[in-house]
């Protein structure tokens, strides 16, 4: 049900379940997420992270569940592809759907929010993947959402394109004031970003983390290290498999 929860929350469930056929994806997610908040949900693959922002989307009409969910209306998704449709410019991609004589102006406003001033003419395929992800992050906040969902949105950008991303989104966060739910594989990006993080384990939520470390956070501090060794513990990864994993890297 989209409405206005009205006070602190956009976001509000209640004992939600989600299947498909006799398997249980979702088992009684209870679950609030404030205004201007930015929620990291971490999860091993087949946890039932994406499930849960389709569901937040409600763009789960076809599985079959129960509970209560309340959202706002207005609220958009990013993906982990820009999905920008190839056949019409820049800044119709960021517009489409858009209605008012002041769509064109909202549009190159949020255009030159994320650094693409005078891209408005150009064809997505002219466009770097993460130029792409810019143009997608923009049509997503022209809307002035209340939630923004987002899976994966840096998953298949470079190392360094995506710390420029983080910054971006920060920023853009920032102005904007979204509730933010993120879904990532990625335990130094939700640590970077996010002011509470989620581990989602078979269908429930096995750890709901405030992450009260100053701006900007960086890897080294104690305090950041602890967090995310308590993150990877409860996703299941100890001290033996780090240690593999770094001399794998050597």
């Amino acid at each position: 049900m989209a409405t206005d929860i009205g006070g602190l929350n956009v976001v509000r469930t209640r004992a939600l379940r989600r299947g498909f056929g006799e398997r249980v994806v979702l088992r009684d997610i209870d679950l609030d997420i404030a205004r201007g908040e930015f929620v990291a949900l971490l999860g091993r693959s087949g946890s039932g992270k994406s499930t849960l922002l389709r569901a937040l989307a409600e763009l789960d009409y076809d599985v079959p569940g129960s509970g209560e969910l309340t959202v706002p209306a207005e609220r958009a998704v990013v993906f982990q592809d820009s999905r920008l449709l190839p056949w019409i410019r820049v800044l119709d991609n960021v517009i489409l759907g858009l209605r008012g004589t002041g769509a064109a102006e909202r549009g190159r406003a949020a255009l030159a929010e994320v650094g693409l001033a005078g891209r408005e003419k150009a064809w997505p395929r002219e466009l770097s993947g993460g130029e792409q992800q810019r143009v997608a992050l923009a049509r997503s906040l022209v809307r002035e959402p209340e939630l923004l969902l987002a899976d994966e949105p840096f998953g298949a950008l470079d190392a360094l394109t995506r710390i420029r991303m983080h910054v971006l989104l920060q920023d853009l966060c920032a102005r904007h004031k979204p509730a933010v739910l993120l879904v990532t594989h990625d335990v130094d990006e939700a640590l970077l970003l996010a002011d509470r993080v989620l581990v989602l384990d078979e269908g429930r939520i096995a750890l709901d983390q405030r992450i009260d470390l100053e701006r900007p956070r960086r890897h080294g501090d104690p305090a950041f290290i602890r967090h995310r060794s308590l993150l990877l513990a409860s996703l299941g990864v100890g001290a033996d498999d780090l240690h593999e994993e770094e001399k794998q890297a050597s």
